[in-house]
This record gives C-alpha cells, sequence and structure tokens, in this order.
C-alpha cells in the first residue's frame, strides 16, 4: 500500500494526531505503526516523551521504554544490569562525585528540618526508596527517625548496608525490601516521611505517577514525601545506558499533581559544582 493510500484510509486518525502533536515528523504520520507506537509511549510517558522525541527518533525510543527482554520490560531491565557493576560502597552510590558527598547530605539535612518539627510531621518511622547501602538513611534519616525500612532492587547494597555500612543503626531497621519500586505496595498508614533520591530517574513517568498515588496512602497524619533528584535544565534527557530519564522540574511537578499530591516546597541544592546536573528537593504531602 502506498503512503497516499495508508493516508487516505486513516486521514481522520492522522490528522487528529498532527493536530494534538505538532512536533511530530510528518513521515511517521503517513504509517498506522506509528500511530500505535506513539500511543503505547503516551501511556508510559505521558509529559516527558514528547520531548524526548525532539532528540530521539520514535522506534528508537521505543525499543529502550516498552520492549520486554526476559519478561522485563527493557527500561527496567537495563538498569537493572548496569547497577550489577556498581561496587557497594560510597563511591559507586555516587557515581565518583564523592566529593560533594557531604554537601548533598547536609543540605537534606536541613530540607527535612523543615517539615519534621513539633506539631508537624512524625519521627516514629521512614522508608528510604533506591537506599542504596543505606548512606542517606545513616546521614539523614536515623537521626531523626525511631525506626527505619529500606528499599532496593539490588540484594548486594542491601546485604552491605546491614551487614557493614550502617554498624549498630541497623538494629533500628524494621525491614529491608528487596522490590523494584515500580512493584511496591507499602502498607498503608504505616510512614512519617518517604524519601527517594536518585530513583525518580529510573521509573517511566506513568509508574512513578501510580507509585506516589499508593506512597501517598501509606503516610501517617502529616507525613511527607520528599523526592530529591537530578532535574534537567530544559525538556528531559534520557540516558539508554542506565535506563535513567532526567526530567525538567515543570515536568516533575506536572507527575506529582497528576498524583493527587499537593507539593509544600521546593528547594535546589546548592553547592554542587556547576558541571553537574542541577539536584531539586520536592515536599508533598
Amino acid at each position: 500500500m502506498s503512503n497516499s493510500t495508508s493516508v487516505e484510509e486513516f486521514s481522520g486518525t492522522h490528522q487528529a494526531f498532527r493536530d494534538r502533536w505538532a512536533k511530530t515528523d510528518d513521515e511517521m504520520c503517513k504509517h498506522s505503526m506509528s500511530f500505535h507506537l506513539h500511543n503505547t509511549l503516551r501511556k508510559e510517558f505521558f509529559a516527558s516523551y514528547l520531548y524526548l522525541l525532539e532528540k530521539i527518533p520514535l522506534v528508537k525510543l521505543y525499543a529502550v521504554t516498552c520492549e520486554y527482554i526476559k519478561g522485563e520490560k527493557q527500561f527496567y531491565y537495563r538498569a537493572q544490569n548496569f547497577y550489577k557493576d556498581v561496587p557497594a560502597s560510597e563511591e559507586g552510590m555516587m557515581g565518583d562525585f564523592l566529593e560533594i558527598s557531604e554537601i548533598d547530605l547536609e543540605g537534606s539535612r536541613q530540607f527535612l528540618k523543615k517539615f519534621v518539627v513539633p506539631g508537624k510531621t512524625g519521627t516514629k518511622r521512614a522508608l528510604d526508596c533506591g537506599c542504596g547501602i543505606g548512606r542517606v538513611s545513616k546521614g539523614v534519616l536515623f537521626p531523626v527517625f525511631e525506626s527505619m525500612e529500606m528499599l532496593d532492587m539490588m540484594e548486594d547494597f542491601i546485604l552491605h548496608a546491614h551487614e557493614c555500612y550502617l554498624g549498630d543503626d541497623a538494629d533500628r531497621v524494621d525491614a529491608y525490601y528487596l522490590y523494584n519500586l515500580q512493584e511496591f505496595i507499602p502498607a498503608s498508614n504505616r510512614y512519617d516521611v518517604i524519601w527517594m533520591q536518585w530513583v525518580t530517574c529510573h521509573l517511566t513517568d506513568k509508574d512513578l505517577m501510580e507509585f506516589l498515588m499508593r506512597a501517598k496512602e501509606s503516610l501517617r497524619p502529616n507525613g511527607v514525601i520528599i523526592i530529591k533528584d537530578n532535574m534537567a535544565r530544559q525538556g528531559c534527557k534520557l540516558d539508554p545506558i542506565d535506563s535513567s530519564i532526567i526530567r525538567h522540574l515543570d515536568i516533575m511537578k506536572s507527575i506529582i499533581q497528576k498524583a493527587g499530591l499537593s507539593i509544600l516546597d521546593v528547594e535546589k541544592q546548592e553547592g554542587f559544582p556547576e558541571a553537574i546536573v542541577p539536584v531539586w528537593m520536592i515536599a508533598m504531602q
């Protein structure tokens, strides 16, 4: 079938498609399969993928984010493989930027203080999502909360946290969860703070939104969810090597609002070298 015949046959669909996504390549619209791929992508990346399309061809993006390897979505499969080679150490957690670790922790401590004060957020229990070896738990959360729960997809990281890194603080860990965040269902009415640092970048928009909805239900009265992550200076950027997606702050805010959460405060992490991608902290409930 020629391109012109195809356009005639699907003219209504393609015209609506062109009207809505003005930036989409014209040639792409002449194939019904392109429309199908776009539709699939919209379910996975509702805001971000439009920015990605400006730089990454549709079929390539579809393969990275939606196809399956050994029964697992490639976007998550690649991340799991990437972290298998990351050492269970502070250097590994910081990606060779160990010199900014203490600056990062101090920024987090000061941001947390805004909410964990008498009459506001409690200090009974916190959940560290994407905890790694427990760098944030040890440096930010353990000094504040009576007990902790920690979640990561890498068993080596959790074992190192429990057996070595946390020391005596390991006795105050109520539970370790070896889970992918997109599959984790936290118990309701359980946490005063849910901390998510450098982990939202490893979730598709859809999975991030749905996890935030579940996390909201797991907060105790006046509980707070805090995201701290890299934020793109414009649009968003997909790294196919470690399967991370860096979103602009406005895109992150949109996902949070779609999850039914209210943003309490937003603050940029100061003191990082200019060459590093900006890092922002967002508190919500």
